[in-house]
């Protein structure tokens, strides 16, 4: 091989620990190096936001009043007064240059609904319907319009037409049975019509389909009407821990307050009421609550000071009647004239807005006013709602009439579902007592005091009152069930004698030694030898 042909084999170590000994020149950057990496960046970023362009959940910014308020709204949650504005003044400008979104027009109505609940203005009420109505004519409802669907069922159990919404909200659950917004509504307006069986079941499918502030909240009534009140708390609890913004605590707060006050510890409740103002002190309705418990507690004035303050943000016929009940308890006759004049007005202009206000007006009536104008309207409510507030107040209704037969077969339908109600027990303790039912009358009023012995200024006295007339039963029980003639022991058949037990005998070949078992088999001649 000619030496221009050789190759030279050369040892790879020795290059490696050649370069292992020698140091790594400096790594330095001049500005043209700078500037190529920089567009190279830029370069890639642009890559990446083509692939995936930038989302409004991108944004590091926290959500504004107003998408904080959709987004409760879309929830069935509870909003904030001032997002609640926000909302409505955003989507009122958009809608007005946007006229055919139909999803603008629902979040509209939607929020005219939660002002409505916010400050008890009923005048919100039309224009929550005029707005959803305007988005079910931009996408009809055979076009799957589902979420102004569900807001005009919100609409009318809002208006307590739940008849109305049970229309709707059976109308989305045929359409869509997973869409858990359908829910709600028909819990609703099941437990508004009397049909608690469909209210239970209505509220497991929305627990299966979505749990959350609003399942958890629909939970807690449906297990308060059955009587459940333990449920009831622990459900409210599960809505207070999923609550995620303060009003949403406050709202839960205030409803944990309500369950302490239907169990009679207003100190409990006083509790809660003041804990949901301090987190929210936009919720009035915690307001009316803490003066219920102030008034329980006997701190009259500054119950008076809650209720007038109650009023004042939200004017809701029940804080009328309770605020002139409590004067009239404190003998302030003629300060209750003033109330009791505002809760008619209240349901006149509730009535222009289509909201029915029939119970309220009839127990009214019933106790201050015309009990015969009460029957008459309340038996009008009983023809389209037949739930057991509408049957204690036609049954009261009845008894102030003088109709203790006609008002107990209503005061049985209000107290036997199981709803645990002090005012329920009293009025079906007084119907008895009417009756001549003396130990009807002496259970019922015990239950109504072991209830909520608070449970009201002018007829908790009344039910203690009759209480101690009754007396307690007399000793030795009711005197149907004493025997009429001495008591002699009864003559009682003798028992049959034992049987002897049988002698063993010894057992003979062929048959068994004890019974069940194969009989030995005789023992066969040994063969003999032939020779």
């Amino acid at each position: 091989m000619d030496r221009s042909d050789r190759i030279d084999v050369i040892d790879v170590s020795d290059l490696i620990d050649e370069e292992s000994q020698t140091p790594a020149p400096p790594v330095t950057f001049t500005g043209r190096k700078t500037l190529v990496a920089a567009a190279v960046a830029v370069v890639l970023i642009a890559g990446a936001l083509l692939i995936r362009p930038a989302k409004a959940g991108d944004d590091a910014r926290p959500p504004g009043p107003s998408e904080r308020a959709a987004e409760a709204v879309g929830m069935g949650a509870p909003a904030a007064a001032v997002d609640v504005t926000a909302l409505v003044t955003d989507r009122e400008k958009w809608v007005a240059a946007h006229p055919d979104d139909d999803a603008s027009w629902s979040v509209l109505g939607a929020a005219y609904l939660e002002q409505a609940r916010r400050t008890a203005d009923s005048a919100w009420f039309p224009k929550a319907e005029k707005a959803l109505k305007r988005s079910l004519a931009v996408r009809p409802a055979e076009k799957g319009n589902f979420d102004a669907m569900a807001g005009m069922g919100a609409l009318a159990n809002a208006r307590r037409d739940f008849g109305t919404g049970k229309k709707w909200g059976e109308l989305v659950r045929a359409q869509a049975p997973r869409r858990w917004s359908a829910y709600p509504v028909l819990v609703d307006a099941y437990t508004g019509l009397g049909d608690y069986k469909a209210a239970q079941k209505a509220m497991e499918q929305l627990l299966e389909l979505r749990t959350g502030l609003a399942a958890y909240v629909r939970a807690s009534q449906v297990y308060r009407d059955r009587g459940w009140r333990e449920d009831a708390a622990v459900a409210m609890e599960h809505a207070a821990a999923a609550a995620k913004t303060p009003a949403e605590k406050a709202y839960t707060l205030f409803r944990l307050g309500e369950l302490s006050w239907e169990r009679g510890d207003p100190a409990q409740a006083l509790r809660l009421y003041e804990g949901s103002l301090r987190t929210d002190p936009a919720q009035a309705e915690a307001l009316g609550g803490r003066a219920r418990a102030l008034a329980a507690l006997g701190r009259d004035g500054e119950a008076v000071r809650d209720y007038r303050l109650a009023l004042g943000r939200t004017p809701l016929p029940r804080l009328a009647l309770e605020l002139g009940e409590l004067l009239d308890s404190l003998g302030r006759g003629e300060e209750a004239r003033a109330p009791y004049g505002l809760l008619g007005a209240l349901a006149s202009r509730d009535d222009a807005n289509g909201v029915d206000d029939d119970v309220v007006l009839g127990l009214y009536e019933a106790d201050h006013g015309d009990p015969a104008a009460a029957v008459r309207r309340l038996s009008e409510e009983w023809q389209r709602h037949r739930s057991v507030q509408v049957a204690d107040a036609l049954g009261w209704a009845l008894h102030r009439t003088g109709d203790d037969t006609g008002a107990l077969e209503y005061a049985k339908k209000a107290t036997e579902l199981g709803l645990r109600s002090a005012d329920f027990s009293f009025h079906r303790a007084m119907i008895e007592r009417g009756l001549g039912d003396e130990a009807a009358t002496r259970r019922h009023l015990e239950e109504a005091m072991r209830t909520n012995p608070y449970f009201s200024p002018l007829r908790a006295p009344l039910a203690k009152e009759a209480l101690t007339a009754i007396g307690q039963p007399p000793p030795g029980g009711p005197e149907n069930l004493l025997p009429t003639t001495p008591w002699v022991a009864p003559e009682l058949p003798k028992a049959a004698p034992n049987p002897k037990p049988a002698v063993a005998k010894p057992a003979k070949p062929g048959k068994p030694e004890k019974p069940g078992e194969p009989a030995p088999k005789p023992e066969e001649p040994a063969p003999t030898a032939t020779p």
